[in-house]
């Protein structure tokens, strides 16, 4: 029997239960969305953040190189931020300016609404394009909380788990979700977000030691505290 090696059966991605769902997003991926998808960039240096699935920190310290305050959690310890479960924590509502994060592929629709209860500003999720699909996430989340932009990767974005690896490449299709808390939206603007990669990768983007670059260390303190 000849294996099947269409992208549909590719781009599959199943977490057991007990999955530590460790999947590092690309630094360029993250300074993606700062570059294209959040209106004024200038205005983050002003503004909070919180990550709150970070992982070994990667999107994490790319969120400290636009935000002026970035806290960062994870329900795993991997290195790096707060040890603690996002849909369990005691969040103050509104305590921070955004939520941005790769969230859980399984708790990715529970992760969107907890954080739309957390920000003040906005949120912002990398997930698989595919993620728009299903009633059943229309109806438990676009219904009532349709993102202000859908914005589609014209690049592969090669997530794999538990590493980054700039050589490797994908057949999965990604895109940042966001949602604004300012404004109500009828409907979802899609755009594209153009070739990027080699403009937005920096030196020692996938070095394995992640480096904290934060003025505020958020291994410390977290949102609301």
């Amino acid at each position: 029997m000849n294996q099947n090696r269409s992208h549909a059966v590719m781009s599959q991605r199943f977490e057991p239960l007990d999955s530590l769902d460790d999947f590092p997003t690309p630094p360029w991926a993250t300074r993606a969305l700062l570059e294209y998808g959040i209106g004024d960039k200038r205005a983050l240096s002003r503004m909070s953040c919180l990550e709150p699935a970070c992982g070994a920190g990667h999107m994490a310290t790319v969120l400290g190189e636009y935000f002026g305050q970035v806290f960062s959690s994870d329900i795993y310890d991997h290195g790096h931020g707060t040890l603690a479960d996002f849909l369990q924590m005691n969040c103050q509502k509104q305590s921070v300016d955004w939520v941005v994060t790769n969230p859980p592929f399984r708790l990715a629709e529970e992760f969107v609404l907890r954080a739309l209860e957390v920000a003040r500003k906005g949120v912002a999720i990398i997930a698989r394009t595919v993620f728009l699909e299903s009633v059943g996430r229309y109806e438990r989340l676009y219904r009532d909380h349709p993102p202000a932009r859908f914005m589609q990767f014209t690049e592969r974005v090669p997530i794999v788990r538990g590493r980054l690896d700039g050589k490797i490449s994908t057949a999965t299709g990604y895109a940042w979700l966001v949602w604004e808390m300012d404004c109500s939206h009828l409907y979802t603007e899609c755009a594209w977000i153009p070739p990027c990669r080699k403009l937005l990768e920096r030196p020692g983007d996938y070095d394995n030691r992640v480096k904290m670059s934060f003025s505020d260390d958020p291994a410390t303190r977290g949102p609301g505290k």
